[in-house]
């Protein structure tokens, strides 16, 4: 049986980092405005065991929000310190935080090994050094090719967190920077488009006519385009679009930008349309009734955002007939289309592969 993965979130606010990035109000990115104490994370690690049955689980402790190896040490170490006792008394798995690229050093991370931390993620942002100017990070992309190989160099687990859609950004930069990241091979990413979030620099330049975002069209193309790559290079993608929370909703603090609750959907479905046309184009005559089985738990990204992407798609062809079919047999991940005499199977991976 596999396990199931569990994350105990513990938000430390915006203490640790003395940049207020053009993009970042981490009060509102966080839902969270206090300072978190030993007692906090104690209390919330124990609320959430209270709900998992720990025989069938890979449970996890992530610190994040902020710039965890910016606050004082001693502070880094009260929270540690109930992070540590938790995986010591086999409570938890693993601890996971994140920080600044330029925020770490030999001795930061011989002080993470010391309270067995395990996986490091780096706010990267770009690769393209006039983005992080524009954007006011406070470090280069040298910070993060040195952060990086000093992390996997000590035997974290890496990740990364690029954002798409700043102030001076586009496509060409985005893919650059992927191709950078490429280059480190960080463990997994995370990929964020820019959103203007009330409270923060962007806004201003927002309001003052000086920055456009990106629609949720132009954001789901580009990532689509970023994922693929990732993909290709076997780099794990675990969270495209920033996560709703109960300060972050479009009504009240998203001012602008391609925000949307289910934005991964909204790429994976782009990703299978094209798997779609490919095959279609390539094995089957465009007269003939057309079906598409996949697993039922893959079908909301089929018919994403009202069935937008599949309904584009119907219209560029002349078939008689289009039809969804759902079918347990069909792995995630993987379509098979058929004319009823000839089936193809093909996966994300599989397209991926092919498609660069």
């Amino acid at each position: 049986m596999n396990k199931r993965y569990y994350i105990i979130p513990i938000f430390v606010p915006h203490l640790g980092c003395p940049h207020d990035c053009i993009f970042c109000n981490q009060k509102k990115i966080t839902g969270n405005t206090k300072e978190v104490t030993k007692s906090d994370v104690e209390k919330t690690i124990a609320q959430y065991l209270s709900t998992i049955d720990r025989k069938n689980s890979f449970v996890e402790i992530s610190f994040f929000g902020g710039s965890f190896t910016g606050i004082p040490l001693d502070y880094q170490n009260e929270l540690l310190s109930v992070a540590k006792a938790a995986l010591d008394d086999g409570k938890i798995d693993d601890i996971r935080l994140s920080t600044r690229p330029d925020y770490i050093n030999e001795y930061i991370l011989q002080n993470l090994k010391r309270f067995g931390v395990g996986v490091i993620e780096l706010g990267v942002q770009s690769m393209d050094d006039e983005v992080l100017k524009m954007a006011e990070r406070g470090h280069t992309s040298n910070d993060v090719i040195k952060s990086s190989n000093l992390i996997k160099k000590f035997g974290f687990k890496l990740g990364h967190q690029m954002m798409i859609g700043l102030p001076n950004d586009n496509i060409e930069k985005d893919i650059f920077t992927a191709n950078e990241i490429i280059k480190l091979k960080p463990d997994f990413v995370r990929i964020y488009p820019a959103l203007v979030i009330k409270g923060t620099e962007l806004e201003s330049l927002y309001l003052k006519g000086l920055y456009t975002p990106l629609s949720v069209e132009e954001a789901v193309e580009i990532c689509k385009k970023i994922y693929i790559l990732f993909v290709k290079n076997d780099i794990q993608i675990i969270r495209i679009g920033l996560q709703r929370s109960e300060e972050i909703n479009m009504d009240n603090d998203v001012i602008a930008g391609p925000f949307h609750p289910a934005f991964r959907e909204l790429v994976e479905s782009s990703i299978y349309m094209s798997i779609i046309d490919y095959t279609i184009q390539k094995y089957f005559n465009l007269e003939n009734n057309i079906f598409i089985n996949i697993n039922p738990k893959e079908i909301s990204k089929l018919l994403a955002d009202k069935k937008k992407y599949f309904n584009i798609l119907k219209l560029s062809y002349s078939t008689k007939q289009i039809k969804i079919c759902q079918d347990n047999s069909i792995d995630r991940y993987e379509i098979a289309i058929s004319d009823g005499r000839f089936t193809k199977k093909m996966s994300i991976n599989e397209y991926i592969k092919l498609s660069i």
